[in-house]
């Protein structure tokens, strides 16, 4: 995927292709489901899956939205654990490691008065609209 910048904004996105042939696949963490820093336990999946999916040869893209985007900032992942799992700073950092991208939607982080540089370096603050040319852009999306 080739992800065009305007003004710090993404637009225009392209499709590609894995090595494999496979089409990207994006996994999106959102609040939806109650996953906040305060319930750890379902903030470990998307990482997970996101890994497997680029082990796999597909691209995968985590999508921070509405109050998880605390999850990316600066210092906050650091102190979320879940029993003897790892912290999920660590988790997110493998991933990373591993090629998964990760997005935050900037009109989350105004609601709650996060500037962008509150965001760790990896996490790339995005416009609301880059959510909806992912959707349409992907082969499939799962929504955490």
């Amino acid at each position: 995927m080739v992800i065009q910048e305007s003004q710090g904004a993404v637009r225009g996105l392209q499709t590609g292709t894995t090595p494999m042939g496979h089409e990207i696949v994006l996994f999106r963490l959102t609040n939806t489901s109650g996953i906040s820093v305060d319930a750890p336990k379902r903030l470990y999946s998307p990482f997970v899956l996101g890994m497997t999916a680029n082990a796999m040869d597909i691209d995968a893209t985590i999508y921070f939205l509405g109050l998880v985007v605390t999850v990316v900032r600066k210092g906050v992942a650091e102190t979320v654990k879940e029993g003897n799992l790892p912290t999920v700073k660590e988790i997110m950092d493998q991933a990373i490691a591993a090629g998964v991208k990760l997005l935050v939607c900037e009109q989350s982080t105004q609601l709650l008065r996060l500037d962008r540089g509150d965001c760790i370096p990896e996490a790339k603050v995005v416009e609301a609209a880059t959510l909806n040319y992912l959707v349409l852009d992907a082969d499939g999306a799962m929504w955490f």
